[in-house]
C-alpha cells in the first residue's frame, strides 16, 4: 500500500517517529501526532518537518482518560480532511520491573497506560478506520506479550492484553477494508530502555521502522517480529515447561 497520511497515537515515541521518517522517504507524506505533551509533540513535529514530512499537525489525547478517546479520534479524522492511510498506536509505559515487589501504584499505572489506555485508543481508532472503509492499524506490541516472566510480569501482562485485543479486533474488521498489523519488537534502544542492560538481538528504532514500512508496502497484516529471529526463539520459549522457563536468566 502507498501511505500518504499517517496518524500517530503516542506521537513522541522514538519508534513511531522513525517510522514516519522512513515512510516519508518513499514519497510525500503528511502526519498528525497525538499525545498528552503538547511541547513534546511540537518538538517532534519540527523534527519531522526537517525530514521533509509536510504537513505535520499535533493534537492532544491522554491515554489515562479513556472517556475522551472516541471524540479525540473522531476530531482527528475530521480535521485530516481525507482520513488516514495508517494509524500507528505507540502507547505504553515500561516500569514496575521488580515484579511482585514493585510499588503497587506504579504497577497499576503501567497496566492502565499500556493496556487500558492503549486498548481504548485502539478501539476508537478502529471505529474511525472502519467508518472510512480503508486503512491499516499498526499496533506496537512487544515480544514481552508472548510469555510473562517474573522479572517483568506487569509490563508483560499489559502488553499481552493489548496484543490479544489487537489480534481479536483484526478478525472483527476482516473484510471491511481495514487491516491490523501487530508489531512485536524485542529490546529496542530508546529513551524508555536507557540504563537497562541490552537483551540479545537488540535493535535501534530504525530497524523497527524498516520492518513496518516493508510490511505496509507488501500489504501484510498479521504479526511481525523485529528482528525476525525472535519468532523462532519465542516459538521455543513459549513451549518450555514452566519450571525450566522460571530458571532462565530473563
Amino acid at each position: 500500500m502507498t501511505v500518504r497520511r499517517i496518524l500517530v497515537i503516542g506521537g513522541t515515541s522514538e519508534i513511531a517517529l522513525a517510522t514516519v521518517r522512513r515512510l516519508g522517504a518513499d514519497g510525500p507524506l503528511g502526519a498528525m501526532l497525538m499525545g498528552r505533551d503538547r511541547a513534546g509533540l511540537e518538538r517532534a513535529a519540527q523534527m519531522l518537518h526537517g525530514s521533509g514530512i509536510d504537513p505535520v499537525e499535533v493534537a492532544l489525547v491522554d491515554a489515562a482518560e479513556p472517556g475522551t478517546h472516541a471524540q479525540a479520534l473522531a476530531d482527528a479524522f475530521a480535521a485530516s480532511g481525507g482520513g488516514f492511510d495508517v494509524v500507528l498506536l505507540a502507547v505504553g509505559r515500561l516500569g514496575a520491573q521488580a515484579g511482585l515487589d514493585a510499588e503497587p501504584s506504579e504497577a497499576v499505572e503501567v497496566m492502565q497506560t499500556t493496556f487500558l489506555g492503549a486498548g481504548s485508543l485502539l478501539i476508537s481508532a478502529l471505529h474511525q478506520l472502519r467508518a472510512q472503509g480503508r486503512g491499516t492499524m499498526v499496533v506496537l506490541s512487544s515480544v514481552a506479550a508472548e510469555r510473562s516472566r517474573a522479572s517483568n510480569a506487569v509490563y508483560c501482562a499489559a502488553k499481552a492484553g493489548l496484543d490479544s485485543l489487537a489480534q481479536g479486533l483484526a478478525d472483527a474488521v476482516a473484510g471491511t477494508g481495514v487491516g491490523v498489523l501487530v508489531v512485536r519488537p524485542g529490546f529496542v534502544r530508546t529513551r524508555m530502555t536507557a540504563g537497562l542492560p541490552a537483551a540479545p538481538f537488540a535493535v535501534a528504532p530504525d530497524a523497527v521502522a524498516e520492518a513496518i514500512a516493508r510490511a505496509l508496502a507488501e500489504g501484510r497484516g498479521g504479526t511481525i517480529w523485529v528482528p525476525g529471529v525472535l519468532r523462532l526463539l519465542f516459538s521455543i520459549l513459549r513451549h518450555l515447561p514452566r519450571p525450566v522457563f522460571r530458571r532462565l536468566p530473563l
